[in-house]
């Protein structure tokens, strides 16, 4: 039996002090956290011990470097690294050649060793370096992490099937803490606990689109990881769905309102919260309406789009004003993450096609993307042209030691 209280949440409600806690009790400081070249060499070398002339760590911290430089392919990874000053090569642990020489590998080499690596374990390990860097920045503030999927669109796999990658980003960093390869969309769902298995979740709250809206993934954040969800409720849970709809959301007044104006259109958003119990999906403790009016500069015809989400978080532990802040958070994925990759590094129309390779640039822009917002929103384009004309700015942006 559902058991609905429309009794809307408490704007003024405090968060509990324990559910603001991050992952990990002991964060690092930054002097005492590893540089990233030690965090790369925990990638396994997929290559025979007999073949390996150049280090698997320097080719992954040279291909870091030239995508913060802009580098958009293997050619370009290549190029970066062959006109890379001595100095330079030698601090992102290049092979050394003589006394003051150290050399670097051919396209080909870069290629075939990307195209081997692990690109899961690749994400798992830029995941951890950039969490290590923000964590003392996060001890006071909930963290949120969104979860959603993107296709490579040029990128295909030896059956001619796309690439499609789900990842799990920190809303406030923009941080990739994980990424693996799913079997299209439909895979994302079987996808979700295997992505965020071995992060530390406790007290974050995790967003995700409504492919995930499913009991399973419900009970595994709240019960075996210890954390929170919000859930976007469509039509492929109809019957969830429908009770949403049929909440007395009349009786509920509006809790927040913001009004945004870009990219040429007025966007008005209305926010209500009701606590439920009961409600069909597992610790589910408020529905959330968002109601979106948008229309375009110089026009006057508004077009109207009702949301529902569902989320674990009871009406003390957030705000209406916090759970529109997560609900922007998770749809700006789509540009901070996806849009970016797609037009900035030109994903969609890389041909990269060769065993891991797709999935490995897609690591290395997500670790480019990282690094670069750690200190807030900043013009990508720019920042990859300010690294461009200096070899050493990529190596100090990841804080590889140098000369």
């Amino acid at each position: 039996m559902t058991t609905v209280e429309a009794v809307p949440a408490d704007p003024s409600s405090p968060i509990p002090a324990t559910l603001t806690q991050l992952a990990h009790a002991d964060p690092l400081r930054p002097a005492d956290a590893p540089g990233l070249l030690a965090y790369l060499a925990a990638v396994h070398d997929p290559r025979r011990a007999s073949g390996r002339r150049h280090p698997l760590v320097a080719i992954l911290a040279m291909a870091a470097a030239a995508v913060l430089a802009g580098a958009r392919s293997m050619t370009a990874i290549a190029e970066w690294a062959a006109d890379a000053p001595q100095p330079v090569r030698a601090a992102l642990g290049a092979r050394r050649d003589a006394p003051d020489r150290w050399a670097v590998p051919a396209e080909a080499t870069i290629r075939r060793t990307l195209a081997r690596v692990d690109p899961t374990a690749l994400a798992a390990v830029i995941g951890a370096w950039l969490a290590d860097r923000d964590r003392p920045a996060q001890q006071h503030r909930r963290r949120a992490v969104a979860v959603d999927g993107k296709t490579l669109r040029g990128a295909k796999r030896g059956d001619g099937r796309q690439v499609h990658l789900l990842a799990a980003m920190d809303h406030a960093t923009r941080a990739v803490l994980a990424q693996r390869h799913v079997d299209g969309a439909p895979g994302e769902v079987p996808g979700f606990a295997p992505l965020l298995a071995d992060l530390d979740l406790a007290g974050v709250v995790v967003t995700a689109d409504a492919l995930q809206t499913h009991a399973t993934a419900a009970e595994f954040l709240v019960t075996g990881k210890q954390a929170h969800y919000l859930f976007t409720v469509k039509a492929n849970q109809p019957t969830l769905l429908d009770r949403c709809a049929q909440l007395a959301w009349q009786r509920v007044p509006v809790l927040d309102r913001t009004r945004d104006r870009a990219h040429g259109r007025v966007e008005l958003r209305t926010l209500k919260a009701v606590t439920v119990h009961h409600f069909g999906l597992p610790h589910a403790a408020q529905v959330v309406q968002v109601t979106r009016k948008a229309r375009e500069l110089g026009t006057r015809r508004w077009r109207t789009v009702v949301v529902y989400a569902v989320t674990s978080l009871a009406h003390a532990q957030a705000s209406p004003a916090r759970l529109a802040d997560l609900l922007r958070g998770h749809w700006s994925i789509e540009n901070g993450l996806h849009w970016v990759r797609d037009v900035t590094f030109a994903e969609d129309h890389s041909q990269l096609r060769t065993g891991s390779g797709p999935q490995v640039m897609a690591c290395l822009r997500n670790l480019a993307i990282g690094a670069l917002s750690r200190a807030g929103p900043v013009n990508l384009a720019a920042a990859l042209r300010h690294h461009a004309r200096d070899p050493r700015r990529p190596l100090a942006t990841l804080e590889i030691a140098f000369g």
